[in-house]
């Protein structure tokens, strides 16, 4: 976002009285709005504005407000704020666990629902994550889901995409095993490390054959793996 132009902020919820509201509202307080009915909408317009903050709802006509938040943490550290009738504790625990950064329910306050937002663009990385990794010919486009190699495309299991996308995500440092099995298996899995043995053989095979494979993915003896970042590829 240039930094002369106003913080933008997509709104996403299916009642047309609460977006003219919250239009109105975010327009007249030196904030651009961008508006939302559904979540599969929502993730096309994140992808292709880059929004400054999210309000999004949890009760959605297509994707649930949790699913649209998965599917944007795949790729993005946008700012959400979840904006919603749904109180519950349980509800609110695990949108704040899935990686919602504040909770505000309806009804609202005005004056809180700005300083919630000033709160989370302050909170914000000055530099958001692209949402295409490209390491020499490996690309992988992170809101879409798609893996290509040398222009082909690849087909991966749900865990192997999961295991390169934590990879991706962290490219450039190294994930030790146990990081990894907490993230892709969970914790009760993090000494079970023939798990990722496995997946890792498989992912560099899929790559382009085991050599090749290791072109983006390093084996730190002992420790665990890394992906390498595009400028160093080629070492």
């Amino acid at each position: 976002m240039n930094s002369s132009e106003p913080p933008s902020v997509l709104v996403v919820d299916d009642e047309p009285q609460i977006q003219r509201l919250l239009k109105l509202t975010l327009e007249s307080n030196g904030f651009r709005a961008l508006l939302a009915a559904g979540g599969q909408e929502a993730l096309v317009l994140a992808t292709q504005h880059r929004p400054s903050v999210i309000l999004l709802d949890l009760g959605l006509p297509d994707l649930t407000g949790r699913e649209v938040l998965r599917r944007l943490r795949e790729w993005s550290s946008v700012p959400v704020v979840i904006l919603t009738a749904q109180d519950s504790e349980t509800e609110k625990v695990a949108a704040l666990d899935e990686g919602a950064d504040d909770y505000v329910t309806k009804p609202f306050n005005t004056g809180e629902l700005l300083a919630r937002l000033r709160v989370a663009l302050r909170h914000a990385s000055r530099d958001p994550e692209p949402p295409v990794f490209q390491s020499g010919g490996l690309v992988v486009d992170l809101s879409a889901r798609r893996v290509t190699v040398q222009g082909r495309e690849i087909l991966l299991t749900a865990t192997e995409y999961s295991l390169l996308r934590f990879l991706v995500r962290h490219s450039g440092k190294v994930l030790t095993h146990r990081m990894i099995l907490r993230e892709i298996w969970g914790p009760a899995s993090e000494t079970q490390s023939h798990y990722l043995r496995v997946y890792v053989a498989r992912l560099r095979t899929k790559l382009g054959g085991n050599d090749a494979g290791s072109e983006w993915i390093r084996t730190e003896p002992g420790v665990g793996y890394r992906l390498l970042e595009a400028s160093r590829a080629k070492e």
